[in-house]
């Protein structure tokens, strides 16, 4: 028996084994150590929770208010001559000669500005006055003999047919003189058109035609800025030209250009284009060397002044429902109102509806906020104070940034 007991006890021995029971005393540490590991975890989330529960975000706002806004409407256009007058050939056309001026020249009325060739005309003038002469000779030598037949007829020299026959003469050669003196001053009138001349006083805008070039009856040789008025010819939207009136003053700035160039409203159009919706609106200026026509310009016409709502652009925020603004009421919690937007200023956006002139809005970061949320309302230029939990979040393990 002995022996048999004796033979378990050494076999119980030999399982229980220094090994063994270091592998066993590890594993109940590391449960231990597990267990330890996620009640600390726990703990500091817990912590972590109740710390940024506690942080309130400091934004910025500002104050709507109101302050005067000019409306203004803007007109698109070019600067063009007020009388833009072609200058051409009057006469039969044909070779240019000569070329007085050039693009730019200030011209006066009557002025020659070029020549076509006269070769041909000129010696068609000295023929008719030649003819011219000899008609008026035949004519006085026919009015002589009628004369003398009216003095020998009544003494019965010559018969009544005779004399009657030199009156006839004397008639049809006067005649001739007439018909000589009318085509010679056709013809002197189209060596004259042969000068090409200034209808009125005024600057040239264009030329184009080179000596050399034969030109056609009724060809545009130049144009002429009569009176060297300029103005801007623009348009308007279709609901705007209504608030136009003639006479009204308007600021016209060139492209690329700060200059300002004063002006007065002088013509509204009279129809509204049923393709395009814009009316036509001329604007007369002074002249100005640097007003130069086909210059694009652009013109704006103060229309009324007006108390509104002007908001940083940075406050206006958008989404698919339309334009709305983050206002912080009495207990700062955050809260959406939709607004309409009337237009844009140079400090900002103007408001027509939405808001009052006493509501807070937040400024910036409008984005990242939450409806409902509390805030801490900071007025621009301030700093975004922390709160003492966050100040004292921080400098913790279990404060914001620490992981």
């Amino acid at each position: 028996m002995s022996l048999s007991v004796d033979g378990r006890l050494d076999r119980a021995d030999s399982w229980l084994t220094p090994r063994r029971i270091g592998w066993a005393l590890a594993g109940v540490a590391a449960l231990v150590a597990a267990l330890l590991a996620v009640r600390v975890t726990q703990h500091l989330a817990a912590d972590r929770s109740v710390t940024n529960k506690g942080t309130i975000p400091s934004v910025t706002v500002t104050a709507a208010g109101l302050s005067t806004q000019p409306s203004t409407v803007s007109i698109i256009g070019t600067i063009s001559a007020r009388f833009d007058t072609p200058i051409g050939v009057e006469g039969d056309g044909g070779r240019v000669s000569a070329i007085l001026v050039e693009a730019g020249d200030h011209v006066h009325r009557g002025q020659v500005l070029a020549r076509i060739d006269t070769s041909v005309l000129e010696p068609q003038v000295a023929n008719l006055e030649a003819s011219l002469e000899l008609a008026r000779a035949e004519s006085e030598l026919a009015a002589a003999e009628y004369h003398r037949a009216q003095a020998v007829g009544a003494a019965g020299a010559l018969s009544a047919e005779e004399t009657e026959k030199r009156r006839s003469n004397s008639v049809t050669a006067a005649a001739k003189v007439k018909v000589a003196a009318a085509q010679l001053a056709e013809a002197q009138a189209k060596l004259a058109r042969a000068e090409v001349r200034a209808p009125a006083e005024g600057t040239l805008l264009t030329r184009t035609v080179e000596v050399g070039q034969t030109v056609a009856p009724g060809a545009t040789l130049f144009r002429l800025a009569e009176g060297n008025e300029v103005e801007l010819r623009g348009e308007v939207a279709e609901q705007d030209l209504s608030l136009l009136k003639v006479g009204q003053a308007v600021d016209v700035r060139l492209t690329g250009t700060s200059t300002v160039y004063p002006g007065r409203v002088r013509l509204l159009g009279a129809v509204i284009d049923p393709q395009t919706r814009l009316g036509v609106v001329r604007v007369s200026l002074a002249p100005d060397p640097n007003l130069r026509p086909g210059a694009f310009a652009r013109a704006e016409v103060t229309v009324s002044n007006a108390q509104r709502i002007v908001l940083p652009q940075t406050a206006v925020l958008t989404d698919d429902k339309g334009s709305y603004v983050l206002v912080i009421d009495s207990q700062n919690k955050v809260e959406r109102r939709p607004v309409k937007v009337s237009g844009m200023v140079a400090n900002g956006v103007t408001i027509a509806d939405g808001i009052g002139k006493d509501d807070r809005v937040v400024a910036t970061a409008g984005a990242f906020l939450q409806v409902g949320e509390t805030v801490n309302p900071v007025a621009p230029g301030a700093g975004a104070a922390r709160s003492p939990k966050a100040a004292a979040g921080a400098g913790t393990p279990g404060g914001a940034g620490s992981s």
